[in-house]
């Protein structure tokens, strides 16, 4: 397990066609973890009856929903995988498409599944305190929503600031401004820490008072919510804190 301080398994079942489908994973990663070649690794098993053709596009929609969602240090190794696979077993008509009734039911059984299991790899974050998502809204496309979530998501300034509870805002902002969005308008951009609104128009609220950024930045989740009012695009990624145990942990590690 390296430096995973606990297994990652999860499991669950669905009804397809009347018959009971079991879907079962495991997952290992600590550090080294984000999209693109990171040190993480996911099995996903099932007995559904699915098609070849229906399960590679099951493993991809999964992946992308879940495992190229999350991120520990934005640093990369060279042996991810996620793996999802099925022993056809259930008896039940076979799922030629996921776009039918069962096909979607088997897709959300496996998307929630493996979710879940990606989570629990930020939340075992090497050194990780806190476990925070970043949501951004309003973008014109979901790549640049990515973009913006991911600058915020690997900042260490960022991260570091969730560690010490410090409500940086700053330092928030200035990650989705360095994000790469082509013509992006700062004076448009709201900014929330769950409920609080700390941010609007580019600016500092007007009813943002700091104590209340702090009570939200003690929690041990957090939602960031950044929206762009640019369009109508959002998506979300995970990430975690960066604390001295972090520091520690890689200072000591030999691989």
């Amino acid at each position: 397990m390296t430096t995973d301080t606990l297994p990652k398994a999860a499991s669950r079942q669905v009804q397809i066609g009347g018959r009971t489908v079991t879907i079962t994973g495991i997952a290992k990663g600590a550090g080294m973890i984000r999209p693109d070649m990171a040190t993480m690794l996911g099995f996903v098993a099932t007995d559904a009856a699915i098609a070849p053709t229906a399960l590679q596009a099951l493993v991809r929609e999964a992946a992308d929903a879940s495992f190229n969602r999350i991120t520990v240090d934005g640093d990369t190794s060279t042996n991810d995988s996620f793996v999802l696979m099925s022993s056809q077993r259930a008896d039940h008509a076979r799922i030629e498409s996921l776009q039918s009734a069962e096909g979607r039911a088997l897709r959300d059984a496996v998307v929630a599944l493996s979710v879940q299991l990606a989570q629990a790899i930020v939340r075992d974050g090497e050194g990780a305190t806190k476990f925070i998502t970043v949501r951004v809204e309003g973008g014109r496309d979901e790549a640049e929503c990515r973009r913006a979530a991911y600058a915020v998501a690997h900042s260490p300034l960022v991260k570091t600031a969730f560690f010490a509870s410090d409500p940086n805002l700053g330092r928030i902002l200035a990650a989705v401004g360095y994000a790469g969005i082509a013509d992006l308008d700062q004076s448009l951009i709201d900014l929330h820490l769950d409920d609080v609104h700390v941010a609007q128009r580019g600016g500092r609220h007007a009813d943002y008072r700091e104590e209340r950024g702090q009570r939200v930045m003690k929690q041990a989740e957090i939602t960031v919510r950044v929206h762009l009012h640019r369009g109508t695009a959002a998506t979300e990624v995970w990430t975690c804190d960066l604390s001295h145990d972090y520091v520690s942990i890689n200072a000591d590690y030999r691989s």
